[in-house]
């Protein structure tokens, strides 16, 4: 019997949510375990042999293959199963092109991540917490990602999507935190962007996507019974 693909995460974790959204588009089984990383299981013994530094998502495959960290898994995933999917590889084949995403790739990572990460901790989950925000965090990470939103805008004015002329894993990359941010008063910079705005509405609307969505809600229900 071959053994289940198994997704260790969660669902409250941007970078899970992401190896999600790719298992989906590609259309890959898999069997989610959650981590709760509330209770800190993602830094016991047990977590800590798949994941060295504690981090999630992991994906544990047959034969005892451990991949960790989301954009290594994404590369792997859509490079083993992306001739599935055809014309939706979410990667590209010739060399060349692979690199222009693999740009990207880190363009997302070391620009666009970690400012939309201050703004989301600042405007949604501290406020969710009855915390008030630091303004001056605030403005300083507004700063930071409108930098990066501009460089967008500009890509975008030449492509359909940020990595290439069809969808590949650097916009799946994107898809939680631009959900996350279109939820606060940060949605401005998104919106006051016209190509920007409309390559996120794009890529929020794919099914995928969708079923991630309803994956956190059914958890959530769950936890609320």
């Amino acid at each position: 019997m071959t053994e289940a693909r198994k997704v260790y995460g969660s669902l409250n974790s941007p970078a899970t949510l992401k190896v999600l959204a790719l298992l989906f588009e590609l259309d890959v089984p898999f069997e989610f375990v959650a981590v709760d990383l509330d209770a800190g299981e993602h830094k016991k013994k047990p977590f800590l042999s798949m994941s060295p530094f504690g981090e999630v998502p992991v994906v544990y495959e047959e034969g005892g293959i451990i991949f960790f960290e989301s954009r290594t898994i994404m590369r792997c995933m859509a490079h083993q199963y992306g001739h599935k999917a055809g014309e939706e590889a979410l990667i590209e084949w010739d060399s060349r092109k692979q690199a222009v995403v693999s740009n990207w790739v880190d363009v997302e990572d070391h620009h666009f991540e970690p400012p939309a990460l201050k703004l989301i901790f600042e405007l949604a989950i501290k406020p969710g917490k009855g915390l008030a925000p630091d303004e001056v965090a605030v403005a300083e990470a507004e700063s930071e990602l409108a930098k990066v939103l501009d460089v967008y805008e500009a890509r975008l004015e030449k492509f359909t999507f940020l990595g290439s002329e069809k969808y590949t894993i650097v916009d799946v990359l994107h898809l939680p935190n631009m959900q996350s941010l279109l939820g606060t008063a940060a949605k401005k910079l998104i919106e006051s962007r016209p190509r920007v705005s409309a390559w996120c509405s794009n890529i929020l609307a794919r099914p995928a996507w969708a079923k991630v969505i309803d994956m956190q809600k059914k958890a959530q229900d769950h936890s609320a019974i």
